[in-house]
């Protein structure tokens, strides 16, 4: 089993930073867990979020967040979200169902025709 980071979404903001007060160095990561083995891929259901300042090389916690920079992140995570939770079987799944089935069948068969 495997399990990658998915970057969603990045976004670069023109907000002053909190931290440095630098207005071209936030930016905006939606990240998602991927994860894959041989009979599947599935995204976790949660996304994380990381605001980063490229100036003072900062993360920048929610709890420094202003009301701007709030808005821009609802939006953001509108972007972010059009990645839902899906599941996606691979054809490895397909062929064991299959296999399974008509092993199934035979041994039915087999036991029917006995009687």
């Amino acid at each position: 089993m495997k399990k990658k980071l998915l970057t969603l979404h990045t976004a670069r903001l023109n907000n002053n930073c909190p931290t440095c007060f630098g207005t071209d160095g936030l930016e905006f990561t939606f990240v998602q867990e991927k994860t894959e083995t041989l009979f599947f891929k599935k995204p976790a259901k949660q996304i994380d979020k990381k605001l980063y300042c490229h100036t003072c090389k900062n993360i920048i916690y929610p709890v420094n967040w202003t009301e701007d920079i709030e808005r821009v992140y609802a939006y953001n995570k509108k972007i972010a979200e059009t990645n839902k939770h899906y599941l996606k079987v691979k054809p490895l799944f397909y062929i064991l169902i299959i296999t399974a089935l008509i092993v199934v069948a035979a041994i039915a068969y087999i036991l029917i025709s006995n009687l």
